[in-house]
């Protein structure tokens, strides 16, 4: 799949961009604020243990303190009194750290939302072709190189690499590194050996939280995570920029120099290449697809909901054809939006119900398949009992809507607001109720000023004018309403004023 990079520069944004045959994949924005700190690492220092859930709350010297789960303790290298010879057991949180302790600490997964960032003493350093884990010991092999006899080339190679450099760690070899030379492997652990040379010194006598180790640049830690041998073309369109990101290029993957191109167009980079429409579409809930059809893309915090619809597709020959056909381009294009979306977590599809089995599987295996572009670690379930296809994404940043957008100031994020009957009512009650509430406490004087929206003051003057005159007569005091332009929908106050002429 022929690929391109585009990185727009300016002095607010960086903006990186993934297209392939046309299509935008992926799309990575850091701002003045910051991107992603997922790799950062940390010196950190315990806040809080917590027993009942295993976990504990490090301060890395963020605005929220990071979540630290027992499983993501390298135990190893935590020396704990009389646990000898209990590595296989399921030590208590109480056991492995304790309020105050200084702790070196990788992020994982953003801060998303109000949950502070996923942590990890499980260190791991990444470079194009491998991953350095301190800690460890043993050779892995990314799962996505399937051919056996280069998994163990891979895997020799790197256990005599490691013997070459004196090497105390593990290695992983990551997609990137089949096929790829011994010398190139090589020049790439012996970076990652320096790189946490520099991380030891420098976290030496530094008190916690500090930052010891800051991941690569937005635009050059995309070029190393995803150019890959199906990228033609590298576009940037800042000289400063396109000059960084060729030194580092030419340095450490210098295979890829000369895809690499300074973009000096007068039309926008991602104007021309229609990014900037993708990525608006990718921001609303519906999808439309190619043959009338449409999804409809929900996020919650729980979860991620996908309903398809035929739409205004009638292609098929049948009922039965026409929905395996609207349902065979929805496995195709769902998850490019996940990818494009940067949504994760607990995804549920429901596909138009089909009657056909091997349609069923069919619509299965497209699903799979579309999913194996996606570098992101995916997981597909098959169909349920009720028809719903379960899949999970691993999330490690915001999505784009969560970095992109903020709650409705009206509705507070839930998508809905209170109606100018619903409010009226409220208004009724709350009235009533307040002059319930005087007449038990003697505290009875004045009248009502009804303070609201101009959809509400309307209804409260029209269709409920009846009402608000009853209730008036029954409480014996003059209601006046007044309109407040600055209110937002559903919000009104109720004020008891003195002295005012009946």
């Amino acid at each position: 799949m022929a690929e391109e990079l585009l990185i727009n520069v300016n002095p607010f944004e960086t903006r990186v961009a993934m297209v392939a045959h046309g299509l935008l994949q992926e799309i990575h924005v850091a701002r003045a604020t910051g991107y992603s700190i997922t790799g950062n690492i940390y010196l950190g220092r315990v806040e809080r243990i917590v027993p009942g859930m295993q976990a504990a709350f490090v301060d890395i010297g963020l605005s929220r303190p990071g979540f630290l789960h027992a499983r993501d303790i390298d135990r190893p290298r935590i020396s704990v009194p009389g646990s000898e010879g209990r590595a296989q057991q399921k030590l208590d949180i109480r056991e492995l750290l304790h309020d105050g302790q200084t702790v070196m600490v990788q992020v994982e997964k953003d801060p998303i939302s109000s949950k502070g960032a996923r942590l990890s003493t499980q260190l791991a350093l990444a470079s194009k072709y491998l991953v350095l884990m301190p800690n460890e010991q043993h050779v892995g092999i990314s799962q996505r190189i399937d051919e056996e006899s280069e998994r163990e080339r891979l895997r020799e190679t790197l256990a005599d690499i490691k013997q070459q450099l004196g090497l105390i760690g593990g290695v992983i070899a990551r997609t990137a590194s089949e096929r790829v030379e011994a010398s190139h492997l090589q020049s790439d652990l012996g970076l990652l050996q320096r790189v946490w040379q520099r991380i030891v010194s420098r976290a030496e006598g530094k008190q916690a939280p500090c930052l010891v180790f800051a991941e690569l640049p937005l635009h050059t830690r995309i070029i190393r995570d995803l150019a890959g041998p199906e990228t033609e073309k590298i576009f940037i369109d800042d000289n400063d920029t396109y000059r960084r990101v060729r030194g580092y290029v030419e340095e450490y993957i210098p295979g890829y120099a000369d895809r690499l191109h300074a973009y000096h167009e007068t039309r926008p980079l991602f104007e021309r290449h229609g990014v900037e429409d993708e990525v608006n579409r990718a921001l609303q809930p519906r999808v439309a697809l190619k043959s009338g059809g449409s999804l409809v893309i929900e996020q919650t915090e729980a979860m991620i909901s996908i309903d398809v619809n035929t739409g205004g597709f009638l292609g098929g020959h049948s009922l039965e054809e026409t929905v395996f056909r609207a349902n065979m381009e929805a496995a195709s294009a769902i998850p490019r939006q996940l990818r494009l979306r940067n949504l994760g977590g607990i995804i549920v599809i429901d596909f138009i119900d089909m009657e056909d089995e091997e349609h069923r599987r069919q619509v299965l295996r497209a699903l799979e398949k579309a999913v194996e572009l996606d570098p992101a670690r995916t997981r597909v379930e098959g169909f349920s009992a009720l028809g719903l296809v379960q899949m999970s994404r691993k999330r490690t940043r915001e999505s784009l809507a969560q970095s992109m957008c903020a709650p409705c100031s009206n509705c507070a994020g839930i998508g809905l607001v209170r109606t100018a009957e619903s409010t009226s009512i409220e208004v009724l009650r709350a009235l009533a109720q307040d002059f319930q509430a005087r007449c038990r406490h003697k505290r009875v004087e004045g009248d009502y000023l009804i303070r609201a929206t101009e959809s509400v003051v309307d209804r409260l003057l029209d269709e409920d004018a009846e009402h608000l005159a009853q209730l008036s007569a029954q409480i014996q005091r003059e209601i006046r309403i007044q309109l407040e332009p600055s209110y937002l929908e559903g919000q009104f106050d109720i004020v008891l004023v003195q002295n005012v002429a009946r």
